[in-house]
């Protein structure tokens, strides 16, 4: 146990290193983009900055000045959000349209749901959300705990002697990481890299061959774990799919399924842990309200989730034919990128949107996408965040931030907004 124990955190250690190097899919080197692309991934701490509010109530769908031949449109709003999301039809998601169909990268083609159209997406989330099922997902419940309570004993003990703990650290980015690894049925020697595949997934912006060589290794590292499950298969999700469908379904499938689950269920997890902690510490009403039972939990948590959006905007659509959207006319060949932290703080869902609010009814939010790309592990990712929260909040009753909140580092430029660090004191 001593053994596995010193194994994950050193995991852990590595991981966080090459994760803050990365700065989470940070895009500062963009810089020969216009701000006004640059401005829905920019943040005041933990809000979105407010020219997105400004060009949300303007022009909910508006015309990005970007240097290439096709239409580039932002959408902020929320009703015109979730139009675009729910038009699979209408608008592609499929990998080839970054790259062609014998473009630079197409053979690193990451596969999975979030880069797949109809009918091959279709076919793929069958296969996936049985395994997403609460009945399924009822067997992790226990792990999920125990993996809880584990983070919660290293980080008691890493503070013992009153010295700051690190909640990113020691307990946002390994509780989805070893979730995710038991999920999977990853075993135990093959999870020292499974954070750092994780941060690289998704770096697709630091140049091409940067991004197409993360998805490769990621790839061929599944490509492994797939080969072990064909022929051995076990009780994780590749060895029910495994069993269940066998060769019907391809090794670069699961591949790329096991792939997009961890990629889609680790940062922003761990980011919704470290950042709703944030928001609790900074009201001890809050805070302390998590004690209070199942359903004020299940209401912070879907406020915390619609209030901080950590995905803050959505892969890239690609308009599939002329059609009008919120009165905008959209061309076939139009890319569209559809802000989700705007639209989740859009004031037509009700009053005072820019404030957490976990008093108010919590309108449907975006911040697990919609339509047929909507997270398909919403509901694992709920279940982190129920445990989660309330576990440290009854263990640390008098925990208080070790840093002012204008010292904290917030990416500056992400996909997936995060800490690099959040040092709390865990007895005040």
């Amino acid at each position: 146990m001593t053994t596995l124990r010193s194994r994950i955190l050193a995991w852990a250690g590595r991981m966080y290193l090459a994760r803050t190097q990365r700065k989470g899919f940070d895009l500062s080197r963009m810089s020969f983009l216009p701000e006004s692309v640059l401005m829905p991934l920019r943040r005041d701490g933990l809000n979105p900055v407010g020219e997105l509010a400004s060009v949300r109530e303007r022009e909910p769908i508006s015309k990005l000045p970007v240097p290439i031949a096709a239409n580039v449109w932002l959408v902020t709003g929320y009703d015109e959000v979730k139009a675009v999301l729910g038009k699979a039809n209408a608008f592609s998601s499929d990998f080839t349209n970054l790259v062609g169909k014998a473009g630079a990268g197409a053979e690193q083609n990451p596969g999975g749901l979030g880069f797949a159209d109809p009918p091959v997406h279709t076919r793929l989330r069958r296969l996936l959300t049985p395994e997403f099922t609460m009945r399924r997902l009822g067997r992790l419940t226990p792990r999920i705990h125990e993996i809880v309570e584990e983070r919660l004993d290293a980080m008691e003990e890493a503070g013992k002697n009153g010295d700051p703990v690190d909640i990113v650290h020691s307990f946002a980015l390994p509780i989805p990481s070893l979730v995710i690894c038991e999920l999977l049925g990853v075993p135990y020697e093959d999870r020292a890299d499974f954070e750092r595949l994780s941060a690289a997934r998704f770096d697709l912006f630091s140049g091409a061959n940067a991004s197409f060589g993360a998805i490769s290794e990621s790839l061929s590292y599944f490509r492994d774990i797939v080969k072990k499950q064909r022929a051995d298969p076990g009780d994780g999700l590749l060895g029910m799919i495994v069993k269940e469908h066998g060769d019907s379904v391809s090794d670069e499938e699961l591949a790329g399924l096991a792939d997009g689950v961890l990629t889609g269920g680790f940062e922003t997890t761990a980011s919704m842990l470290a950042l709703g902690a944030l928001v609790l510490l900074q009201d001890p009403k809050h805070f302390a309200a998590l004690n209070d039972g199942d359903d004020v939990v299940d209401r912070y948590v879907e406020e915390l989730l619609r209030y901080l959006t950590v995905v803050q905007v959505a892969f890239p659509r690609f308009a599939r034919e002329d059609l009008e959207i919120g009165g905008v006319q959209i061309t076939a060949g139009d890319v569209v990128l559809c802000s989700l932290s705007g639209a989740d703080r859009d004031g037509k869902l009700g009053p005072e949107m820019e404030q957490f609010d976990p008093s108010r009814n919590v309108p449907s939010h975006l911040a697990f996408g919609y339509g047929i790309h909507r997270c398909v592990g919403a509901e694992l990712a709920r279940m982190e965040l129920r445990a989660a929260y309330p576990a440290l909040v009854r263990r640390f009753p008098a925990m208080r931030l070790a840093a002012k909140p204008e010292e904290l580092e917030f990416r500056k430029l992400s996909i997936v907004y995060g800490l690099d660090s959040l040092p709390v004191r865990l007895n005040g």
